[in-house]
C-alpha cells in the first residue's frame, strides 16, 4: 500500500518560509508528475505548482516568484520551498504523484494534507 507522508507544515509570521516535503512509502511504478494543491477553509483544492520528470515545472500565478517546486526522483520525494508567505496562502498543503501503472493505467496518489498557517 502505497501512502504519501507530508511535513513541514507549521506557523509562521508573514514574510517568513517554510519548506515542505512529501515522500512516499512503498514502492511507485514510473511517477510521472509530482505538485503540490492546496485548500483553505471554504475554497476549493486548488493547484500550487507541478513538476514534471524532466523537471517542467507549472505554478499558480499567486505563487510564482514566492514558491519553488523540487524533486528527488532517486528518493520518490517531493519539496516545495515557500518564501515571503502571506496571510492567504494559509491552507491545507496536500501533495500529489500522478503515475502510470505496469498495465499502463494513471494511478494518482494524495498525502494527508499539512497545514500551513501565515499569520501574526
Amino acid at each position: 500500500q502505497v501512502q504519501l507522508v507530508e511535513s513541514g507544515g507549521g506557523l509562521v509570521q508573514p514574510g517568513g518560509s517554510l519548506r515542505l516535503s512529501c515522500a512516499a512509502s512503498g514502492s511507485i511504478f514510473s511517477i510521472n508528475t509530482m505538485g503540490w494543491y492546496r485548500q483553505a477553509p471554504g475554497k476549493q483544492r486548488e493547484l500550487v505548482t507541478t513538476i514534471t520528470t524532466g523537471g517542467s515545472t507549472n505554478s499558480a500565478d499567486s505563487v510564482k516568484g514566492r514558491f519553488t517546486i523540487s524533486r528527488d526522483n532517486a528518493k520518490n520525494t517531493v519539496y516545495l520551498q515557500m518564501n515571503s508567505l502571506k496571510p492567504e496562502d494559509t491552507a491545507v498543503y496536500y501533495c500529489n504523484y500522478r503515475a502510470t501503472s505496469p498495465r499502463g493505467y494513471e494511478r494518482i496518489y494524495w498525502g494527508q494534507g499539512t497545514q500551513v498557517t501565515v499569520s501574526s
